[in-house]
């Protein structure tokens, strides 16, 4: 990776990020429907494409050093488009290295635990990346508006108090300082939606057989607590940008751009992380010389000792000349 593509890409996502201390008001500070002057559709998928081969490439790196591990959160309103962003940002990568997790109505084991348990249970591992849709910001977003959640949680009274939202978020970001003190950087996007553009979305569900299933009326209802829920958007963002978790806030409006735009995120997170390939020691080369030479001698007459070599290797004569 070159400095060049590397801050190319920094300064592609900074109109996105949320800085520490800030107070923000979601429906003033950002544009659902932005997207950068310089991109238009059609290059887009060329983009994505570049995109998808950096994420590749970093994963594996990733994955050998077996160092770092990376938790993508990825929040959003009904029909914000997070199951499609996973879908096509990670088309390329190792499906083994990548684990994602959809969480639903928390189970009753899950409620008998305190409220970050069942998504500590999901972390990735070392040298893994993990995808939460949806996320432990439920706690402070679906539950802060319909507080009547939290009768299910089973709280002793005096951990219900008017503070309960600035101890929460308190407590998720000392939770995920925690995990980045230990090597797991934390990724968190919002991809924002208009209102408008949510109207629409559902409208296709309805008017396209093939999307019925998707189709809820309890999300419709949800979209009745638009305010409420730009509030809570607003207050969590404002209280849980710290310097180690970021969030970025991503136009999602168009799905082609939001998408460029959450590959750019991660892959800056990789890029910052560097993952390297494990170095080998002498003893380790000398010893793959040995085995190099005996599969070389193994080759039938005829077949090149070590084709791949040939094909990449323009110095390598000795080993193109073909088994006699």
């Amino acid at each position: 990776m070159s400095g060049k593509r590397a801050k190319r890409i920094a300064k592609f996502i900074e109109p996105l990020r949320v800085p520490p201390g800030t107070r923000v008001d979601l429906a003033h500070d950002f544009d659902p429907g932005y997207r950068a002057d310089f991109l238009r559709k059609k290059d887009g998928v060329n983009l994505l494409r570049t995109g998808i081969k950096l994420l590749a490439d970093y994963q594996m790196r990733l994955a050998a050093q077996d160092t770092y591990g990376v938790l993508m959160c990825l929040q959003a309103l009904d029909a914000g488009g997070k199951d499609g962003t996973i879908r096509h940002v990670m088309s390329g990568v190792n499906p083994q290295g990548v684990h994602v997790t959809g969480f639903k109505v928390p189970s009753a084991e899950e409620l008998d635990h305190d409220y970050l348990w069942r998504y500590a249970c999901r972390l990735p591992a070392r040298g893994d990346i993990g995808i939460f849709n949806r996320s432990h910001y439920e706690e402070v977003l679906v539950v802060r508006v319909h507080p009547e959640h939290l009768d299910r949680q089973k709280l002793p009274g005096s951990a219900r108090g008017k503070d309960i939202w600035k101890r929460r978020y308190r407590e998720i970001n000392d939770w995920e300082r925690y995990l980045t003190d230990n090597g797991f950087a934390v990724v968190k996007i919002f991809l924002n939606l208009s209102k408008e553009e949510q109207r629409i979305r559902f409208l296709k569900r309805i008017d396209v057989p093939e999307r019925n299933w998707k189709f809820s009326a309890a999300d419709v209802r949800e979209r009745g607590r638009w305010k409420d829920y730009q509030s809570a958007f607003s207050e969590m963002l404002s209280a849980t940008s710290t310097h180690w978790a970021p969030w970025y806030v991503v136009p999602a409006d168009h799905k082609w751009f939001a998408r460029i735009c959450v590959g750019a995120v991660l892959a800056h997170t990789l890029i910052e992380l560097d993952p390297q390939f494990p170095a080998v020691t002498e003893a380790k080369r000398a010893e793959l010389a040995d085995v190099r030479r005996d599969l070389e001698a193994e080759a039938p007459k005829g077949a090149l000792p070590d084709p791949y070599l040939a094909a990449h290797d323009g110095h390598a004569k000795d080993r193109r000349k073909v088994r006699s």
